[in-house]
């Protein structure tokens, strides 16, 4: 959500951000944003201004009754005052219904009007037009046939997919043995990596309500993703980002606390409405999976030196197990609409031959802050909002996939990196049991 008062102040710097958003439907909603503030804030002073005129009268009132019981005559005047009084709150009280329609109308559109990206966020309608800007580590294609992930798994003996569909439907999976071992090696290992960093780890709740979801997400977003709970005011978090950022609601926080930076567990419940191709199968797109998150609450000065370093932390935390990478930069058309910046990391994939989507770290600017209402004082005692980010630390089911791809060997077997042996009871290889 952006400022009322840039919208007000600089309308065509919001119009050209939608064009380069690929928006132009909504490029209406600019004028009508802004005859529904002017509409509102006239209603609001006129209601200012008759609730003067109404104490001022009250007062009258209280002096003619008093002087009405010496001078009978005062008693008409004061009845006629009366009236005033009377007439300026029944259209004060139409007023207060207005405020509350006009300020209702605002703000839904509000909701609607894209952040203002990046001056650095490349141009384009969609992710045909994302840019590459860096790889890092050999993407290497091996003499031998990759075979798809879940027959991987399956030659351990570590994935049943028809009972997951008999118990649950498609999109859900039984993970077992040695592979299950791996995806929670796999997240703790992410976990403790984000401690070493400096972050504070954090279990969150898993379900949170409609205006918390209304202040991390935008409408879109939420219907296409997120699951309700029936008959009450809850929803499945579809990534810890939301509860995380939901815990500063209506928040001032200590401008020394700044910057808040937290590393979050959570399951992560999905739609994922549409159909999906042979490579989006298994357990590449699915309803529920776990996530080991990074989030960032800091002044705004200070959002693209952390937006540098989170995505940094994830080519690192890949590397580390020997998982080629690179950095692909969002274009304007492909950021969702309280993004400021945002870019993916793909794990590089033997199999296919090409690179898939890992990771994504956004920066939302005072998007999610301005909706949640999550503040500081500066140092001069001025109230500002504060900017947050995120970044996918590891999301074991994609991250799997990858990582068997690029330490599967020749005979079937897996090798296991240096630094997850410790979370795999010291085994350097896993060894296919089918």
């Amino acid at each position: 959500m952006i400022d009322m008062k840039l919208l007000r102040e600089t309308p065509e710097l919001v119009r050209e951000n939608i064009r380069k958003k690929y928006q132009d439907a909504k490029l209406p909603l600019v004028d009508e944003a802004i005859e529904l503030d002017k509409a509102l804030r006239g209603a609001i002073q006129e209601a200012q201004e008759l609730r003067t005129a109404r104490n001022a009268l009250s007062k009258q009132v209280g002096v003619l009754m008093g002087q009405a019981k010496k001078d009978p005559s005062k008693l008409e005047e004061a009845e006629r005052v009366k009236a005033e009084v009377k007439k300026d709150a029944d259209r004060l009280a139409e007023l207060e219904a207005l405020e509350t329609e006009l300020d209702g109308k605002l703000h839904k559109i509000m909701l609607v009007i894209p952040q203002i990206i990046d001056d650095s966020v490349p141009l384009g309608p969609d992710d045909s037009c994302n840019v590459e800007v860096e790889r890092f580590g050999e993407a290497v294609v091996p003499e031998f046939p990759i075979p798809y992930h879940t027959e991987i798994m399956e030659s351990f003996g570590g994935i049943d997919l028809d009972a997951a569909g008999r118990v649950s439907g498609n999109g859900f999976y039984y993970l077992l043995g040695d592979i299950a071992r791996l995806h929670e090696a796999v997240l703790a290992y992410g976990r403790d990596f984000m401690i070493d960093k400096g972050f504070t780890y954090c279990i969150p709740p898993f379900m949170i309500r409609g205006n918390v979801v209304e202040g991390v997400m935008s409408q879109t977003d939420m219907d296409a993703m997120m699951y309700k709970i029936e008959g009450e005011d809850l929803y499945l978090i579809g990534t810890s980002e939301h509860s995380m950022i939901g815990r500063f609601i209506d928040q001032i926080l200590p401008v020394e606390s700044l910057p808040q930076t937290l590393t979050s567990y959570s399951p992560c419940f999905r739609k994922e409405k549409g159909a999906h191709g042979i490579e989006e199968r298994g357990v590449y797109r699915i309803h529920q999976f776990e996530k080991q998150e990074m989030i960032v609450v800091c002044k705004p000065e200070e959002s693209r030196d952390w937006y540098e370093k989170m995505w940094r932390y994830s080519v690192e935390l890949f590397r580390s197990m020997d998982i080629p990478v690179r950095q692909l930069e969002c274009c304007s058309g492909d950021l969702a609409d309280l993004k400021v910046k945002s870019c993916d990391i793909e794990a590089w994939s033997p199999r296919q031959q090409k690179y898939f989507e890992v990771c994504s770290c956004s920066n939302l600017g005072d998007a999610q802050a301005r909706r949640l209402k999550i503040r500081y004082k500066d140092e001069d005692g001025k109230m500002r909002l504060c900017h947050t980010l995120n970044n996918t630390c590891v999301a074991p089911p994609r991250m799997l996939i990858a990582f068997l791809e690029n330490n599967l060997q020749a005979d079937g077997s897996v090798k296991i990196p240096e630094v997850l042996r410790p979370y795999m009871g010291g085994k350097e290889v896993l060894i296919p049991n089918k």
